[in-house]
């Protein structure tokens, strides 16, 4: 129950198991080619260039920023947390003029007004925004900071890494440019893919850029003809795609298609609904500062007064594996519990449940026992 990776699907593990393709195989030539097209429906966005690269969700940020931006292109950072900042420094290193619009204080997320004030001052070729922070759990509101960049002819980048396929996101409805993601946490699969949709916006931008992509590697120019040629069914090489991952991911996305993506994004909130419940009855505080910022796909909660983070081996002990602090301003005073990808009701209560025996085991006893799995079945059941 960490926030990544994720416990993944038995079907998942089954097509990464079985006999490695060559990347010019006939079959996994079809196998890419609709995966490429799946991942255009998960985003939500059927106008979108879908990319798959073998890497991490840090090579997808640099995915978006090497091909968009160029030294001297002002970019705007909407910044809730430890990923926005590791996107701003992406986009230093790449020559741009990062500007911040921080949240006035951890776990809570910057003020959309503030940002369009921003926006209108003009200048900025790029804004970025952290969907989810997975070191806060903080929700960034992206729909209307989308919707702002938009307006203003800013292209709008959204670092899906952390909620892609748990968060509502409407990726052409919207209007974002970029949405980028990695395997490991709600798409399903196990770590090793870069994910990213480009709408055909940034496309322009992108063939319109004056000075070539320093990485070659990460250069649109190399991967786009290998996409296309895949989703047409025909074979091409640039460097040899994780075959195996591929095939795993060709399932996830089958199966997440197949619960319908509203249907996904309702599960998502309707698990943390549970949890947040019996965080609420174990009286403890979560990171994010209201409802309306906390993520569905992680909780990020502050241990009680009188627990420190050998909470997160007591927890282990009971047989469930949670996460500890990672923003650094915060990081020995909290916890972290992914609740994203196949979570069940049943995750939910075996997880609560353990954590309540931790607490009450380090000496955290507010509640009576079975309280907190009592609040997350009523919320479940309701």
């Amino acid at each position: 129950m960490i926030p990544g990776p994720v416990d993944v699907d038995a079907d998942v593990l089954q097509a990464l198991s079985g006999p490695v393709p060559g990347h010019l195989d006939a079959g996994f030539i079809a196998t890419f080619g609709r995966a490429l097209k799946r991942l255009r429906e998960v985003s939500l966005a059927p106008g979108a260039q879908p990319f798959v690269v073998s890497g991490s969700g840090t090579l997808a940020m640099e995915l978006a920023v090497a091909n968009l931006i160029e030294p001297g292109d002002r970019a705007l950072v909407v910044n809730t947390g430890y990923f926005s900042d590791r996107m701003a420094h992406i986009l230093e290193r790449h020559g741009a003029k990062v500007t911040h619009v921080r949240a006035a204080s951890v776990g809570s997320a910057p003020d959309v007004a503030q940002v369009e004030a921003e926006l209108r001052g003009g200048g900025f070729k790029l804004m970025t925004v952290t969907h989810v922070d997975t070191s806060t759990a903080v929700l960034a509101p992206v729909e209307p900071l989308v919707k702002a960049a938009r307006q203003h002819g800013v292209l709008a980048v959204v670092d899906g890494v952390c909620a892609t396929a748990g968060e509502a996101f409407h990726q052409d409805a919207w209007g974002a440019d970029v949405y980028l993601t990695a395997s490991q946490k709600a798409v399903g699969v196990p770590p090793g893919l870069a994910l990213l949709t480009v709408s055909p916006r940034a496309i322009a931008a992108w063939k319109a850029r004056k000075a070539p992509v320093a990485s070659v590697y990460a250069d649109w120019a190399e991967w786009l003809p290998i996409m296309e040629a895949y989703e047409a069914g025909k074979p091409a090489y640039f460097a040899t795609p994780p075959t195996s991952l591929v095939c795993a991911l060709d399932v996830s996305l089958g199966q997440i298609l197949a619960e319908g993506m509203e249907a996904r994004f309702e599960r998502h909130r309707r698990m943390a609904r549970a949890f947040r419940a019996a965080w609420s009855a174990l009286g403890l505080k979560l990171v994010p500062t209201s409802e309306d910022v906390a993520a569905n796909t992680l909780s990020a909660v502050y241990y009680p007064d009188g627990v420190d983070a050998s909470l997160v081996g007591r927890v282990k002990a009971q047989g469930v594996a949670i996460a500890g602090g990672l923003h650094p301003e915060i990081k020995p005073r909290y916890f972290r519990v992914g609740h994203m990808n196949r979570v069940s009701p049943g995750d939910v209560l075996v997880t609560v449940g353990a954590i309540e025996r931790a607490l009450h085991a380090a000496g955290h006893r507010t509640a009576t026992a079975g309280t907190a799995v009592a609040a997350a079945q009523a919320a479940l059941s309701g």
